[in-house]
């Protein structure tokens, strides 16, 4: 792993909420710490509602972590193109963040510890 990076399971029950929606609660997150950037919580897949999610086309790479893929987020208000990101294959010194979630929080996306 590179040595700036720090993954920790995150301490308590986490929520991502999304056009008034809870699109999932867990105990099992994972708290990612990289550089001077702010906390990344990673939800496992298993506590989310996919059924929300729309996976994209898009892609990107990070020399650290690999190659990320995205969904959108689709509620009642609005879509939210790629607002969702995950390392499906990562790289192995960031096993621990495989089948989990990612969201890009701001007024359309809550990620809050309940």
């Amino acid at each position: 792993m590179a040595d700036h990076i720090t993954i920790r399971k995150a301490p308590g029950v986490w929520s991502v909420r999304s056009g008034g929606a809870v699109l999932g609660e867990s105990s099992n997150a994972l708290e990612l710490s990289e550089g001077d950037h702010a906390s990344v919580i990673y939800f496992p897949r298993k506590d989310i509602a996919m059924a929300m999610l729309d996976r994209t086309d898009k892609t990107s790479h990070c020399p650290h972590k690999g190659d990320a893929n995205y969904f959108s987020i689709v509620n009642r208000s609005a879509t939210l193109a790629n607002a969702v990101w995950t390392y499906e294959n990562p790289l192995p010194g960031v096993a621990e963040i495989k089948d989990h979630l990612a969201f890009y929080t701001g007024p359309d996306v809550t990620v809050e510890q309940l």
